[in-house]
């Protein structure tokens, strides 16, 4: 396994290879690789003959009172992960030479970003869909693989890739939980035994919302929300927001809401989690 860690690097690889007409798979992380991570990979060795893993904690998609500085790091432990999943190379920059002193342009969308997580860390998902365009830029994937954990991203990636006309192919990859239902997260590592404990409830109140959904449609949702809420708050969990979105358009549902995303943000401690379910309603 081949590790790069400057951008004329990594796109000089990606650029042999295309010309020897090779297929790539990217998959972008921030490292302190966990299974989640490793089944991305595991999705992109069934794509492409070469599977390129970024490890870069972004600095842009950070506000100025979040985790940059303590966010987990282990590049030797990701290393290694990335080389038993079958990884071809790692690019693990440094943000210094990612980003230019005067750097002065960035890639923002402007509607799938504003709701959940966009309207709670601004800036956030511009420094999101910036870096993940870079990274098109300079590894030339033909297959870009993201987790469901994260639905909105996975959404403004996705509008980012149609609106910009890139020629990736965006896969989504399956949600992964630890056997107690919560969602995997480099993050994870923050908790304390109990608040690990207390936040298995996030997936519980998911779980249980999903049937209320199915059978009550977009008319059950305030009462559903209430309860999960409720539920969350009993568990000792600080709630951010907790929401159901038209899947496709993340607007308030209507009438002809075909499938919800039913999406949470909780602090435990300090720490924030994500989590989300998608729910087909009745009509």
């Amino acid at each position: 396994m081949e590790i790069f860690r400057t951008p004329a690097e990594l796109q000089a690889y990606a650029l042999s290879n295309k010309r020897a007409g090779r297929t790539i798979a990217l998959v972008p992380t921030m490292g302190y690789l966990h299974a989640g991570h490793c089944s991305l990979i595991d999705i992109a060795r069934q794509k492409a003959d070469l599977v390129i893993v970024s490890i870069f904690v972004n600095p842009i998609q950070f506000g100025p009172s979040e985790d940059l500085d303590k966010y987990p790091r282990d590049f030797e432990h990701d290393a290694k992960l990335c080389t038993e999943h079958g990884a071809d190379a790692v690019f693990a920059p440094e943000p210094g030479v990612m980003y230019a002193p005067d750097a002065s342009t960035v890639v923002e969308e402007q509607k799938l970003s504003r709701p959940l997580c966009g309207a709670r860390r601004p800036g956030h998902f511009r420094g999101v869909t910036t870096v993940v365009a870079k990274l098109f830029n300079l590894a030339l994937p033909d297959y870009a693989v993201f987790g469901m954990k994260d639905a909105q991203q996975l959404l403004v990636i996705r509008r980012m890739v149609r609106d910009l006309n890139f020629p990736v192919e965006i896969v989504a990859a399956p949600l992964i939980r630890e056997h107690s239902g919560l969602a995997l997260s480099s993050r994870n590592a923050y908790l304390t035994a109990d608040e690990k404990e207390r936040a298995v409830i996030l997936s519980r109140v998911l779980d249980a919302a999903r049937p209320a959904l199915i059978a009550g449609g977009v008319e059950a949702i305030p009462a559903v929300l209430e309860v999960m809420k409720h539920e969350i708050e009993k568990a000792g969990g600080r709630i951010d927001y907790v929401e159901a979105l038209d899947a496709s358009t993340l607007e308030t549902p209507n009438a002809k809401t075909a499938d919800l995303l039913v999406a949470l943000a909780v602090y435990f401690g300090n720490t924030r989690l994500i989590d989300n379910t998608l729910v087909w309603v009745k009509q």
